[in-house]
């Protein structure tokens, strides 16, 4: 586990599922979380900058890398941004953690948006990286957004539709998304490279990270409207590229100060990958947020 020398390799049961991470460090509390097509490794370079200040806790989500990949439910209620929240929420609890922080990045930044309007009285911090709410970004669709966030629409999809044709060739497919964004894949350690297609290799991952998306298309929006008016009151960090679409698309603090009462942030320079085109930025904001 070069990758993350010093953590220990943990599976923790939660519920129906079982969740995949690593631990290390000392301090408070602090749970990063991926987004897709990846894993935890994302965080391997920012983890071993924040292990001296924190207890770092970097997993996989429900469907991703080593965790439970169940099949999606007729509703996609079991990928939904509030079943993943509470699998997190289970996984602190059982190191001992009942209040912690979190850091969340792609669809790690919307499980970290469901933690905090579920679990109010757990959450003390928590940032976001390279999102806007989801419900914003569907709201302010347009062919800028559409074209750069394809697969948004392309992994709705009704199954197997999706599923069949990035199983065709899942090497290509997750290569050619990792390479379409600013950077292309210069930034991804050749180790962490190897984990995430070995990871999407599985025809279960695919299936799962496809039910992701179709519960953020349908049963996460519900879940969103009816907390519309009811702001995290904890403290919100906002990171996003400088080089990305969400710079392009979006107005980040002006969207999330609708869904958060505190909110700061800025943009980096780089593009969507933080942790991994700006391991060094992105954990020094992180330290100096999490710590304050």
């Amino acid at each position: 586990m070069t990758l993350f020398s010093g953590f220990e390799r943990r599976w923790f049961e939660v519920g129906d599922v079982v969740i995949h991470g690593v631990v290390g460090g000392s301090g408070p509390p602090l749970l990063l979380l991926h987004g897709y097509p990846q894993t935890h490794a994302i965080w391997h370079h920012v983890a071993a900058r924040l292990r001296d200040h924190f207890t770092v806790v970097a997993t996989d989500l429900r469907g991703y890398g080593g965790s439970s990949k169940p099949p999606g439910l007729p509703d996609h209620s079991n990928y939904s941004k509030r079943a993943m929240a509470e699998d997190q929420v289970r996984v602190m609890a059982s190191l001992g953690f009942e209040r912690f922080q979190v850091a969340g990045h792609d669809r790690g930044g919307r499980v970290a948006h469901r933690m905090a309007l579920d679990h109010r009285a757990r959450i003390t911090r928590w940032a976001v990286l390279d999102i806007v709410p989801t419900r914003t970004m569907y709201a302010r669709t347009d062919r800028v957004f559409a074209e750069a966030y394809y697969h948004w629409f392309f992994l709705i999809q009704d199954a197997p539709f999706p599923e069949r044709l990035i199983e065709a060739d899942s090497d290509f497919f997750l290569i050619k998304h990792l390479s379409s964004r600013h950077a292309g894949l210069a930034p991804f350690d050749r180790e962490a490279l190897a984990q995430y297609r070995e990871a999407f290799r599985v025809p279960a991952t695919i299936h799962a990270t496809c039910e992701d998306y179709r519960a953020a298309a349908t049963i996460d929006l519900e879940h969103d409207e009816a907390d519309l008016g009811r702001p995290v009151q904890a403290p919100l960090l906002v990171l996003w590229g400088k080089h990305g679409v969400i710079e392009r698309c979006f107005r980040p603090l002006e969207d999330w100060g609708e869904r958060a009462t505190t909110v700061t942030g800025r943009p980096l320079e780089c593009g969507h990958y933080l942790p991994e085109e700006a391991p060094a930025e992105t954990a020094s904001e992180l330290r100096r947020f999490f710590e304050g």
